[in-house]
């Protein structure tokens, strides 16, 4: 996550920290790669997410039995003897409090927990989430805001479009597979959605690629505005390193996060 100094309009919240059991409701394809899995909860009362790129952590133990962590001043513990199982960070991608409701979108990218998990996931499957920490929270004052990111982002960026109000002017640089990986919003805000399509598998090298070329050739609208982005590791540094260095946009006007970082693959 990002350390830069901040807009003082900007608030970061903290939340109690709290694990809870969820039940697999339904799950539901968005598009060929991206899953929506509703899960739902008596634990949910009380959920809070205050920002669309708040983050939980779902836990998914090998053998697929779920243990409850305590939370403690030091995070989240685990009964002695268990073994503390693989977790990944997820964006809640919405909640319903009224009916202790709360989806969360998985992306399919090959082997690893959670892909593993939400392919073979059925109704009534139970998993552990903890969180959200806290969240940064970003005003609708700005003149513009810029959301920038690949399928990794498209959950916080799709609730961000969701959640904007009428007055919030929003561009959005989403880079996908293909044109079937495009999803419709519901919005408020004036939003304009420029959609990039991988032309090549992700290469060791950030500048080649389709993302960072497409930012370098935007224009930004007149006024102050905030840039959010999210993705692979290598490519954020050089994202950021273009709007700070040349384009000379200050740190405390920009939130750019390292969701995943890109192995490469083994010479063979």
């Amino acid at each position: 996550m990002s350390k830069t100094p901040t807009d003082p309009n900007v608030k970061r919240l903290r939340h109690p920290l709290k694990a809870r059991r969820l039940q697999v409701l339904n799950i539901a394809p968005v598009t060929p790669k991206m899953v929506r899995v509703t899960f739902h909860s008596p634990d949910l009362a009380g959920f809070v997410s205050s920002s669309f790129d708040d983050h939980i952590k779902l836990f998914f133990p090998a053998d697929g039995q779920p243990v409850m962590p305590e939370a403690s001043s030091e995070g989240l513990r685990f009964p002695e003897g268990a073994e503390r199982p693989a977790a990944r960070d997820y964006t809640p991608r919405r909640y319903r409090k009224d009916v202790n409701q709360l989806d969360i979108d998985f992306l399919l990218h090959g082997d690893g927990p959670a892909s593993n998990w939400v392919t073979q996931a059925h109704v009534g499957d139970v998993l552990i989430a903890a969180g959200p920490r806290g969240s940064f929270v970003i005003p609708d004052t700005y003149d513009w805001q810029m959301l920038i990111g690949d399928e990794t982002a498209l959950p916080a960026i799709t609730r961000r479009l969701e959640e904007a109000g009428e007055g919030c002017h929003i561009h959005v640089l989403a880079l996908v597979h293909d044109a079937s990986e495009r999803q419709a919003v519901e919005t408020h805000a004036r939003v304009h959605i420029q959609w990039i399509y991988r032309q090549a598998p992700v290469s060791d090298s950030p500048h080649s690629d389709p993302l960072l070329k497409a930012v370098k050739a935007i224009q930004l609208p007149p006024g102050q505005g905030y840039i959010w982005a999210a993705g692979e590791a290598a490519q954020m540094r050089a994202l950021q390193h273009h709007l700070n260095i040349e384009r000379g946009i200050e740190k405390s006007l920009m939130r750019i996060s390292n969701y995943w970082k890109h192995t490469p693959e083994p010479a063979h």
